[in-house]
């Protein structure tokens, strides 16, 4: 017996000395990336920007990311989804986008760097009201920061929310927006999206759904843990374009931008399942865009991806059609799902290219 003890000590003892090792392996090859990531990202143009810090914000600090080749370019707020959907992890997907615009990567209160600056307890404070007035005044500083009287606005998923209220609110400092994975109406896409995953893991004979289904009953929801379980379902269903996405997100881990930490990715996490309170999920899930005004002061565009199992693109181009504004155009991503954005980059920066910088361009002309 003493001896079978000996020998289940040594095992566990080298059990912890693999893990150890396989840990330091993984940190060291994180640390190798990280220092490549540095060099494929900077900028040397002389008339670029690459700078990131906090700035004081609804009375908070707010970590902001500013990057373009040409400090000429049009400015392009990303207001990111979520809540606490943090897009820094993926700046490089962007980076071709900086040769014609200044890209500006925002975290949101409650997400990333900025919810490391506050801690949880910032919760409370998370409103859609709140957050679209963050906006305006982080495009208030962009435009004073970067010598611009007018920037382009774009919004996806929560952030379309956001952006939707920051344009009704102050239209003057925005040249055009664009939305993207756009809501519309979300409890009836929640309603329409339920449906859809019970008929096909109906006919998957995916009993393992359909039970998990049954016991979260329909929407809407009444709790968070009832929406995170139903989101977590619908995941096994999403286009293979949303999976590629995430996977995307994932190898931030391991081939992280500059200055994105281990800490910065718990925060993401946090961002997401628990920092934001029911009350705001509720508002979101909630939302029905056309009750808040369809008059819209300035160009409104939807890149909506075809195969969007969030906000589904039926819901898009029905908003729009709800929709009066100077000029107005939705386009479709063929097999883009929700984060059409991400998978379909090059897509979308042709798209902004044809339909969005004009419109700077011609501003800039006065």
């Amino acid at each position: 017996m003493r001896r079978l003890l000996k020998l289940a000590g040594r095992i566990a003892l080298l059990g912890v000395a693999l893990v150890v090792l396989a840990a330091g392996v993984l940190l060291s090859w994180r640390a190798f990336r990280q220092h490549a990531n540095a060099k494929a990202l900077a900028i040397s143009s002389a008339d670029g920007i690459n700078e990131s810090g906090f700035v004081e914000i609804g009375g908070i600090r707010q970590w902001i990311q500013i990057r373009g080749r040409h400090r000429t370019n049009p400015v392009l707020l990303c207001v990111h989804g979520g809540p606490g959907g943090t897009w820094i992890p993926v700046t490089r997907l962007f980076v071709p986008w900086e040769e014609d615009f200044t890209v500006v990567l925002w975290d949101e209160r409650g997400a990333g760097k900025t919810l490391a600056s506050t801690g949880p307890s910032i919760a409370p404070t998370m409103s859609i009201e709140r957050m679209a007035q963050d906006g305006i005044e982080v495009a208030e500083h962009l435009c004073q920061r970067l010598g611009q009287e007018k920037i382009i606005l774009l919004g996806h998923s929560f952030g379309s929310i956001l952006g939707v209220r920051m344009i009704q609110r102050r239209p003057e400092l925005f040249h055009a927006f664009v939305g993207t994975g756009q809501v519309g109406d979300l409890p009836r896409s929640t309603t329409l999206e339920f449906d859809r995953l019970r008929r096909e893991a109906g006919a998957a004979n995916d009993a393992k759904t359909l039970d998990g289904l049954a016991r979260i009953g329909e929407p809407p929801f009444e709790n968070l843990k009832e929406a995170g379980a139903y989101f977590r379902l619908a995941e096994k269903y999403q286009p293979a374009s949303d999976t590629a996405a995430m996977l995307a997100l994932q190898r931030s881990l391991l081939s992280p931008v500059p200055g994105y930490s281990l800490g910065d990715e718990l925060n993401r996490i946090k961002g997401f399942m628990s920092v934001p309170t029911w009350t705001l999920y509720e508002a979101i899930l909630g939302t029905r865009l056309a009750d808040a005004g369809t008059e819209f002061r300035i160009p409104v565009f939807i890149f909506q991806g075809t195969l969007d199992r969030v906000t589904p693109l039926e819901l898009a181009e029905e908003y729009l059609a709800t929709v009066r504004a100077p000029q107005k155009e939705l386009v479709r991503i063929d097999g883009g799902g929700h984060f059409a954005v991400w998978s379909h980059a090059e897509i979308f920066r042709q798209q902004l290219l044809r339909l969005v910088r004009p419109i700077a361009e011609r501003a800039a002309r006065g």
